[in-house]
């Protein structure tokens, strides 16, 4: 028999539903439960593809191609299994599903409702999913006008399961008023009332706090949100948030959640192996999405669980408003640094700034999809000679185009999910660094570009250039260039894919612990 835990969130958006969500279902796991997980978007866009990272943060890609909020990236890290499209729910999803049924003529000549119509699309959804547990989140909060369809969707599908194959878990902030010196429950209080008005009663409270909360507030929010004190778990801030599954473990949470849903667990072989040490190496991501910090998430969690203290995010449009001399100076001060992916022009030529630092410095640097790009723009440029090489995404009339858009991408029309997405095998050619790192000469990577290298017009950037002793080589293609590598530098590697998607704790991506290895190399050399 199936059994559900949807997770409300209520107060504020942003307070760690997602992380609790993947925490709660590793420790699930560990207990000898087979786990799956849901999150559950209400908003109407039908996948996560065209939003702003500035608003949302990053898009996280699936194996199978899907583009999906970030917090899927929490299950995969966490649960250390991939995620599917399957895994996430939007209200655009829904709602296109349902007209489209009905322009089908699948309703019979019903008047199509929210209740019962759309509510069965979501519980049909919700029911497809085939963990022994099912953690559902729900994004947002508690009252919310687009999440009341989903409330009233999981308030049907509990009273037509049977009694005790769900649980209701909500997560609330309580904040601490330094005026006063005291916790406030209020919002807590008014956020639970709001939820039995859609119906639901929580079985466990989560609060969220900066610190931990006194005994009185514990029994303050149990009373008035009609919980036993033992169901009310505060979860305080915390500097390595792959801690709580530990957390989470001695707060007995899982048998909190078996009592509950009558489960049989086996936690004898609890083991959680996550980096509790850290590597103090600087790396620079040098970005142009800082509205939220979680633009880069994968790649900042890569590094954290490849062992090493997390890159610091610099912008990139800030460099392009200094001279060379001075972003030499700027960056000086770094280990090592990351080029992301990203989109437009903005901040592009603070970017080729940087590489060309690291190039002509030997500074460890790793480009990630638009990164490499830029490495082989920057080479075209100041090594090459090709005076006013670019993308023509940025410049369509470069008269050295030395990336261009895809032929395939020509003839796309709509933005959403039209890119190339997802798993994509590539070989890796012997005799690179690529080939030292991974080890193996086929392998698949996840993608999600538009552009790629122009290699049938500038094949003679990767022959040796005109009186200079750099060297840029392909390390791994597909029907694309997939990365490039200098040969003469310490760690100079540009990669079309996306390798912080399939980062898992206790099985951090390889490519980012090269590159703390490398930081580490070219410290001892005193380079």
């Amino acid at each position: 028999m199936k059994k559900f835990i949807v997770v409300t969130g209520g107060v504020l958006s942003g307070v760690g539903k997602g992380i609790f969500c993947a925490s709660l279902a590793r420790l699930l796991k560990e207990c000898g439960v087979k786990v799956n997980v849901l999150k559950i978007d209400p908003y109407l866009n039908v996948d996560a593809g065209t939003m702003n990272p500035n608003q949302h943060g990053e898009v996280f890609v699936t194996e199978d191609g899907y583009e999906a909020d970030l917090d899927l990236g929490h299950y995969e890290r966490f649960l250390g299994e991939d995620m599917s499209r399957k895994n996430n729910i939007t209200a655009g999803q829904i709602y296109s599903a349902v007209v489209k049924r009905e322009r089908d003529g699948g309703y019979l000549g019903s008047t199509v409702q929210i209740v019962p119509h759309v509510t069965d699309e979501i519980k049909r959804r919700i029911d497809s999913l085939e963990g022994q547990v099912n953690v559902i989140e729900i994004g947002g909060t508690v009252g919310d006008i687009e999440s009341e369809v989903f409330l009233e969707s999981v308030r049907q599908l509990a009273l037509e399961k049977p009694f005790g194959d769900f649980m209701f878990i909500h997560v609330t902030y309580v904040p601490y008023l330094r005026t006063s010196n005291e916790f406030k429950t209020k919002p807590t209080q008014q956020s639970v009332q709001l939820l039995r008005r859609a119906g639901l009663n929580p079985d466990m409270i989560v609060i969220r706090s900066e610190t931990a909360v006194n005994s009185d507030t514990i029994k303050k929010v149990a009373l008035f949100g009609g919980v036993p004190q033992d169901m009310v778990i505060n979860l305080p801030d915390v500097s390595n948030v792959y801690s709580i599954v530990e957390l989470l473990k001695n707060l007995e949470v899982h048998n909190k959640v078996a009592r509950k849903l009558n489960l049989a667990l086996d936690d004898s072989n609890f083991s959680w192996d996550y980096p509790r040490t850290f590597k103090q190496r600087r790396i620079a991501l040098v970005a142009k999405y800082l509205g939220t910090d979680d633009a880069y998430k994968s790649i900042i969690e890569s590094i954290f669980l490849a062992g090493c203290v997390k890159p610091e995010v610099i912008d990139a449009q800030n460099l392009e408003d200094m001279s060379y001399e001075e972003v030499c100076d700027r960056l000086s001060e770094y280990d090592g640094l990351i080029i992301p992916g990203g989109f437009g022009k903005r901040g592009i030529e603070g970017k080729i700034k940087a590489i060309r630092y690291a190039r002509e410095h030997k500074k460890p640097i790793l480009g990630i999809c638009l990164g490499m790009q830029l490495m082989v723009i920057e080479f075209a440029r100041n090594v090459y000679g090709y005076e006013g090489a670019n993308s023509t995404e940025f410049d369509p009339n470069t008269p050295y185009p030395v990336i261009t858009l895809m032929e395939e991408q020509k003839r796309v029309l709509q933005l959403g999910g039209t890119m190339r997405l997802g798993a994509q095998r590539m070989r890796i050619f012997k005799g690179t660094k690529l080939w030292d790192i991974y080890g193996v000469e086929e392998t698949t990577e996840r993608h999600r570009h538009r552009y790629e290298v122009n290699y049938d017009e500038f094949s003679e950037l990767f022959k040796m250039p005109k009186e200079q002793g750099y060297k840029l080589v392909i390390s791994a293609k597909s029907n694309f260039v997939e990365a490039i590598e200098l040969e003469e530098h310490p760690f100079f590697i540009g990669i079309q894919y996306h390798p912080e998607l399939k980062t898992k704790v206790g099985k951090p991506h390889p490519l980012f612990k090269a590159l703390i290895d490398a930081l580490e190399e070219h410290d001892q050399r005193g380079m």
